[in-house]
């Protein structure tokens, strides 16, 4: 027998005050902000801010390192190191114009979103991957300083890597290594069209972003992609409530936060100690980190463009307006790529057109 809806209402808000129960080690968090912030703290005592806000991004890496033993963690790293440099790259190759950017980013998103899915990766799956093409195409086209940008993201990432072996090479001796369980791969149909919608959707929001000429337009596909990262229509709903529940209290903390005039290495302090909140709130509860990912997003954001000196008012305005977007256009993307009419009306198509591609 269906639910009712109000049991349905009552089970959600329940969902939105539970703490999930999770094995994750605090040695993560810590690692994870040591990866984000060395390369500001770097970037500061040497007085290239800008450059230690791209080594942070690079350094984002360690947060896909899995647990399992040192050969494959390394690898996996490895492997995710050089795609976060061909996302960057990507990103920024043609950020020249915005709407082509824009559907070069839709493109790269269903790729990625294929691989990740083809192979079973873990969460984050895809979404850092975009992300980073995504605030790469939103940055002004500079030819000659390109390589620097690349190199600086794959700074981070080396900086991670190698944070990361000294680390396992540690737990790896004092824990039993955890063997993942193989996983099923779903049909190359259904991936194919779970991949294009979330392409489609995400070069339509950053489309929006561009085209309401929005101060900082990637954070509206970033939002876009965590939300349509929901498993099913409902994990979808959840994840837009706790995001834009997280971010609206997260933007009076930003707030609240940028009237006490820190100094920038003070910034970089806060960035860091943000960084290990998230990481510990994040698998326990999504909107309870979404709250400290706002100030840190907004930091990072204003960091990389050389900002020192914040309009509280005028940042925490735009930043609620790109999340509402975002979220906005990714429930309506959830739906859509949850809809099982959709998806086998789709999958039939692909096929027909494979079988009358091979008959010719």
């Amino acid at each position: 027998m269906p639910e009712d809806f109000k049991t349905i209402l009552i089970r959600e808000l329940n969902l939105l005050f539970t703490l999930k129960k999770t094995e994750r080690l605090w040695h993560i968090p810590v690692l994870a902000s040591l990866c984000t912030g060395l390369p500001l703290l770097i970037g500061y005592y040497t007085g290239h801010i800008d450059f230690g806000v791209l080594s942070c991004l690079g350094g984002l890496v360690i947060l896909y390192m899995p647990s399992t033993n040192l050969e494959n963690r390394m690898l996996t790293l490895m492997l995710c190191s050089f795609g976060f440099i061909i996302s960057f790259a990507v990103g920024i190759s043609f950020s020249f114009n915005p709407y082509l950017s824009a559907g070069i980013l839709g493109l790269f998103a269903f790729g990625l979103n294929w691989v990740t899915s083809y192979f079973k990766m873990h969460p984050p799956g895809s979404f850092f991957f975009i992300m980073i093409a995504s605030m790469a195409s939103c940055m002004p086209f500079d030819l000659v300083s390109v390589p620097t940008k690349i190199g600086l993201i794959a700074a981070g990432t080396i900086l991670a890597c190698v944070l990361a072996f000294f680390y396992s090479l540690y737990i790896t001796k004092k824990l039993h290594k955890q063997v993942l369980k193989p996983s099923i791969r779903k049909q190359d149909y259904a991936n194919l069209t779970e991949s294009a919608i979330i392409g489609i959707f995400i070069t339509l929001s950053l489309l929006v972003g561009h085209y309401f000429n929005f101060d900082n337009p990637y954070w509206i596909p970033v939002s876009c992609c965590a939300i349509m990262q929901g498993v099913s229509v409902t994990h979808v709903w959840q994840r837009s409530i706790h995001r834009i529940t997280g971010t609206l209290i997260g933007i009076g903390f930003t707030w609240i936060l940028i009237q006490f005039n820190f100094s920038l290495l003070e910034i970089c302090i806060i960035i860091l100690i943000l960084q290990f909140i998230i990481e510990m709130l994040v698998v326990r509860h999504y909107g309870l980190a979404a709250i400290f990912f706002t100030p840190l997003s907004i930091f990072l954001a204003e960091l990389g463009r050389g900002v020192v000196v914040f309009n509280s008012n005028g940042l925490v305005q735009a930043r609620a307006l790109d999340i509402v977007i975002g979220s906005l256009i990714g429930i309506l993307g959830g739906m859509v790529l949850h809809n099982r009419y959709i998806q086998q009306k789709t999958i039939r198509q692909i096929r027909l057109t494979r079988v009358g591609l091979l008959r010719k």
